[in-house]
């Protein structure tokens, strides 16, 4: 462990530390590791193309209702889209769950 000086203070601090205990200036920004950013890049493209498949399902459902000959077939239509977007929401959220908490454990630390 090497002392340094501080760039604003000129106090003597540990070239470990985070920020100066003398005046508070930021020395060393943690920053999240490898794996942690492998996580944080899974997290948000995984939630675009949930977003997109989303996006999708809603289309065709609308395709299928607006096409539909009688009320029969619309209400199959609606309650297959209804069932269909619950199974992709909650299929969402777990995912989405388990990726954010493995992207809060592998945050930088402070």
């Amino acid at each position: 462990m090497a002392l340094i000086s501080c760039p604003e203070c000129n106090h003597q601090v540990s070239n470990t530390a985070l920020d100066c205990p003398s005046c508070g200036t930021t020395l060393n920004k943690p920053t999240r590791s490898f794996i942690g950013k492998i996580f944080k890049w899974v997290f948000i493209l995984f939630n675009l193309l949930m977003f997109v498949i989303a996006f999708k399902a809603c289309g065709g459902a609308s395709e299928v209702y607006t096409s539909s000959t009688n009320e029969y077939e619309q209400a199959g239509a609606a309650v297959g889209t209804t069932i269909g977007m619950g199974l992709i929401l909650t299929f969402w959220v777990l995912i989405d769950v388990i990726l954010g908490l493995f992207v809060l454990f592998t945050r930088p630390k402070r």
